[in-house]
């Protein structure tokens, strides 16, 4: 790194330090001021945000790290911006106000750097360093609140799914799943795991599936259900399929499904009858039981 690029380090380096109060408070401000940049945020923590963003791009600076890996690189710089990402998109704030509201504080650090010189090159040179670390804070927090937003939307799915999925205890050692909508790969593992793991916790004999609420049954369907019947299998309970419709019949017919090792009922009430007989004899029938 050249001589005059190291200066322009250390005069914007000891801009921060000696007025990084002013600093921090005049980024609050731009963004109280600019409603749109802290969506969500309270002026506490804001603040709490640009005390710890200043310090650690303090530390950052302090580095021999390039400017243009000091963001990437710089752990605690690298945790900051982060942190604060993730916390917007908590709060619900669109990833490029979050963004914006990291390049806002360009506007901070450059106004400290003027109090301390007038040279234009002076200024020029240390605005490009300026817009080089930030502009790689903002483009990280981008990423960052993307990837968290992802993560949040992720986990409110799987929360949707096993709301959705509920295991209800019909019977001493009868479980029941009722399904309803479309049952694809992410809701088969939840289904799964659900029933597995009320099965081991009420020592239950027999799992009921009930796709009444299952609008078509395709091979795709059908694939998920044996996976689930197997799985049931495994743990030592037997499986009954109900809601088989005249439709669904017809159609798993046409498509060549074989469900003959299933043992399958029209209604859930004619389930829960042979569930309750096959409990009564302390013991799985015979999974070939054709349907009544």
């Amino acid at each position: 790194m050249s001589s005059s690029a190291a200066d322009v380090r250390q005069h914007v380096t000891k801009a921060l330090q000696d007025r990084a109060d002013e600093i921090a408070d005049r980024w609050v401000q731009l963004q109280l001021d600019r409603a749109a940049l802290r969506s969500g945020v309270g002026e506490r923590e804001l603040r709490e945000e640009a005390d710890s963003l200043v310090a650690a791009l303090l530390a950052g600076l302090g580095t021999s790290l390039p400017v243009e890996q000091v963001v990437a690189s710089h752990a605690e710089l690298n945790r900051a911006v982060s942190d604060l990402s993730l916390r917007r998109a908590r709060a619900g704030a669109t990833p490029t106000a979050t963004s914006l509201a990291i390049l806002a504080l360009k506007e901070a650090l450059l106004e400290a750097v003027q109090e301390s010189t007038e040279d234009a090159g002076e200024l020029f040179s240390a605005a490009l360093l300026i817009n080089e670390l930030l502009d790689a804070a903002g483009a990280l927090s981008f990423a960052t609140y993307v990837e968290g937003r992802e993560e949040i939307i992720r986990r409110q799915s799987r929360q949707l799914l096993e709301v959705s999925t509920p295991v209800v205890r019909l019977w001493d050692q009868i479980l029941a799943v009722p399904l309803i909508g479309t049952l694809d790969t992410a809701r088969t593992q939840v289904v799964m795991e659900n029933l597995l793991q009320a099965i081991a916790e009420h020592e239950a004999q027999v799992a009921i599936i009930d796709i009444t609420g299952v609008p078509t049954v395709d091979t795709a369907v059908a694939q998920h259900l044996m996976q689930t019947v197997s799985a049931v299998r495994l743990m030592g309970a037997d499986c009954v399929i109900s809601g088989i419709r005249p439709t669904i019949a017809q159609t798993i017919a046409q498509l060549g499904i074989d469900l003959s090792n299933i043992l399958t009922r029209a209604t859930l009430a004619d389930a829960l009858s042979d569930a309750m007989k096959i409990t009564a004899n302390a013991g799985p029938v015979a999974h070939t039981l054709a349907p009544r």
